[in-house]
């Protein structure tokens, strides 16, 4: 029973543990998925499938529901001597009314439109992709800042430990000094000097905590998650070995080649002669048969259906200049394609660079570190027997610190640096 609550104890204050610390790449998911731009994604998809939408009813019927009324000055007649002739058997022919009037519908259906709605659905597709790719380049943007605040905290944090580190060193010391004025052995300059500068560090110490707040705060703006009382983890990286770019700007360049193909399809189609079925149908005044309107003024239901072959001639002569400028502009994507693949190239060798420059001084941290140690533990003997005072004890405190702080710092720009190559590549 002891072991079995023993291991309860040991899950819960292992699961306390972990759900304390927080990794960069869960603030980089939580940035991502915080940021309010993320909602464009699902409002392109929802204008996408409208918009196809009203791409697919071009295909239904069209029709076009009309009234009119029209008043002529001439109206066919039949001639006087017909007119003669008729009128002798009893009927009266007065020709059209110049009053005339109708209500009726017109109806279309597209039996082959030369591939304009095929190439449309194909537009809306590609741009729409487009306009994806474009989003994702301004959410990739977010990374970088998140990645900057957390290795920002890092830096500040390991300056508050290095600046702990410090005080306690300080504060063995003048407690150390207050006993050897006590004792008539060292003056209370030096004790004054050392706790000069204990103060001296305490203020630093709040400066860097209040520094920390800064950053944790705007980091939580980011993710939209408190990260009171969570440790931020470093990341463990390492160099990427494909040095090949994959970013979101590369998919974008490509789908706007993409979408200036499709473009180049839908100029084909406007060319291509289209067919259809009509129809006409009205009720009014007059009807088709012209010989019974004139010999009465009824009101009759007319239709007219057909086939009916179209070919715009017109788009001939746009062709080339709109083929021309598609042309030039998948052109001019091309130039900032290769552009931005130059400018990645020269980023990627540069953070190589410096990269390599770090391990190279890093070598020598370890080393510099136990070195500054071991004089300021040479000079807190050398201060208990007299030989040397506070100022140099100081000296020797401070070097050690700052080399502490040096290798900590080189540390994490070291992971810094390669996460910067890694976002320079998207890897």
């Amino acid at each position: 029973m002891l072991k079995l609550y023993l291991f309860l104890a040991l899950s819960l204050s292992t699961g306390i543990h972990l759900s304390a610390q927080v990794t960069l790449e869960e603030c980089v998911a939580l940035a991502q998925d915080n940021y309010p731009l993320i909602r464009k994604y699902d409002l392109l998809n929802r204008t996408k499938e409208v918009n196809l939408s009203n791409i697919n009813k071009s295909w239904l019927p069209q029709i076009n529901v009309y009234g009119q009324g029209t008043v002529q000055n001439e109206t066919p007649s039949f001639p006087e001597s017909l007119a003669g002739i008729i009128s002798q058997t009893g009927t009266s022919i007065s020709g059209l009314n110049e009053w005339q009037y109708k209500i009726g519908a017109d109806i279309s259906q597209n039996i082959w439109d030369g591939g304009v709605s095929k190439t449309g659905r194909q537009i809306e597709r590609a741009e729409d992709a487009e306009r994806q790719t474009a989003l994702d380049v301004q959410l990739y943007a977010i990374r970088e800042r998140v990645e900057d605040l957390y290795f920002g905290i890092l830096l500040i944090e390991e300056q508050v430990e290095q600046i702990r580190n410090m005080q306690a060193l300080l504060q063995s010391n003048l407690a150390k000094l207050r006993t050897m004025h006590e004792n008539g052995t060292a003056m209370q300059s030096d004790v004054d000097m050392v706790e000069a500068q204990y103060l001296s560090t305490a203020q630093q110490l709040t400066q860097a905590k209040s520094a920390s707040r800064s950053y944790r705060m705007l980091l939580e703006i980011f993710t939209g998650k408190s990260f009171v009382k969570q440790e931020l983890m470093k990341p463990e990286a390492s160099v990427p070995q494909d040095l090949m770019p994959n970013r979101p700007e590369l998919r974008h360049f490509e789908a706007q080649l993409q979408a200036n193909e499709a473009r180049s399809a839908s100029i084909t189609a406007s060319m291509m002669p289209k067919i259809g079925l009509f129809a006409q149908a009205y009720y009014g005044y007059p009807g088709f048969d012209y010989f019974e309107s004139m010999m009465n003024r009824d009101l009759s239901f007319n239709i007219l259906a057909g086939v009916k072959v179209s070919w715009n001639i017109g788009a001939l002569y746009t062709k080339k200049n709109n083929n021309q400028k598609l042309r030039l502009s998948s052109d001019n994507i091309a130039v900032e394609r290769d552009v931005f693949l130059f400018n990645t190239n020269m980023q990627t060798r540069s953070q190589l660079d410096h990269i390599d420059e770090l391990k190279a001084v890093m070598k020598e941290n370890d080393r510099i570190v136990e070195l500054r140690a071991n004089v300021r533990k040479a000079a807190e003997s050398q201060l208990d027997n007299g030989v040397i005072d506070a100022t140099s004890l100081l000296t020797k405190l401070t070097d050690e610190k700052q080399a502490r702080l040096t290798a900590s710092y080189h540390e994490i720009q070291l992971l810094q640096s390669i996460y910067q190559l890694k976002y320079t590549l998207n890897k």
